[in-house]
């Protein structure tokens, strides 16, 4: 497994921007498809965004599309989340997860997870 830890959730005002960043520790993320998930109270954990390894094809959920964009560095060990034009229900805890080869929208396909950031917007 991969060790993951997230940074960079806070707070922020409705329409403002966060980036919230992934870094994997004891091991690279050669070979390995990154996801953003996030989980509000009381809700299941959602897909958001993931990317492939070579980081040339990326998945978005649809209400996201056009406000986040995920990305990840050249060297492939830290993963970011580009989070523009911020609404009220983008609050929640993001994680980011590790899936190995595979680029999935699927929670259960992801094999090393994150311990959560936490993002909370203000209207």
């Amino acid at each position: 497994q991969v060790q993951l830890v997230e940074s960079g959730g806070g707070l922020v005002q409705a329409g403002g921007s966060l980036r919230l960043s992934c870094a994997a520790s004891g091991r690279t993320l050669s070979r390995y498809a990154m996801g953003w998930f996030r989980q509000a109270p009381g809700k299941e954990r959602d897909f958001v965004a993931a990317i492939t390894w070579t980081g040339g094809t990326t998945h978005y959920e649809d209400s996201v599309k056009g406000r986040f964009t995920i990305s990840r560095d050249s060297a492939g060990n830290t993963v970011y989340l580009q989070m523009n034009s911020l609404k009220p229900q983008d609050a929640a805890v993001y994680y980011c997860a590790a899936s190995y080869g595979v680029l999935t929208t699927a929670p259960g396909a992801y094999d090393s997870w994150g311990q959560g950031t936490r993002v909370t917007v203000s209207s």
